[in-house]
């Protein structure tokens, strides 16, 4: 039985992304909300990361959000979430999302979503998360970072069995099955 309930979704903040990504956005959204599955993100009021958690909460879903103080100040924040936990820094938040969901999913995104992503990744080499990482390629928006992360394997810089931290999913429907699957393949010898 699948006992996903939440999901941290990582994603661009950026305005003015190419629509292919924001229908992914929105797709994931409004999946997690028919599935049932709390969505916990960065809590930005724009780009892919309210597109994303605009659609979920559209289609009756919750969203929680998280973010540091100094970006509620800024007024970055989306004001219509379930919830909203503001943090007081950027290390602060990054571990308040990660703690609870039982994936997480990269949606594209800049230098915060790819530094977010390889952060989860690295921890779960460390054996600090242990949950579910998929990267939803959209577009193959994350093919030179899949590229850069085998020849990290194959040069040495990484072992073997850390190929398989994270999964790469080519829609939002993969991604979320993959979660949903629970496909840990650096538990499971894959």
């Amino acid at each position: 039985m699948d006992n996903t309930t939440s999901v941290c979704i990582y994603s661009a903040s950026s305005c003015h992304l190419p629509d292919v990504y924001v229908r992914a956005a929105r797709d994931l959204g409004r999946l997690c909300a028919c599935r049932r599955v709390r969505i916990v993100n960065g809590a930005g009021r724009t780009g892919l990361m309210a597109a994303c958690s605009d659609a979920c909460l559209q289609a009756g879903g919750t969203v929680t959000g998280v973010i540091p103080s100094f970006m509620i100040e800024r007024g970055w924040h989306h004001t219509g979430l379930t919830e909203l936990i503001e943090t007081p820094d950027i290390h602060t938040r990054k571990q308040v999302m990660s703690r609870g969901v039982d994936a997480v999913i990269a949606l594209p995104g800049g230098c915060g979503t790819l530094e977010e992503l390889l952060e989860i990744i690295t921890w779960k080499q460390l054996g600090i998360y242990h949950k579910p990482v998929v990267i939803l390629n959209v577009n193959g928006f994350f093919d030179p970072l899949i590229k850069m992360l085998a020849k990290a394997v194959s040069e040495g810089f990484m072992e073997q069995a850390h190929a398989g931290l994270w999964q790469v999913a080519a829609t939002p429907e993969e991604a979320l099955d993959m979660c949903f699957a629970g496909r840990d393949t650096m538990n499971n010898g894959r």
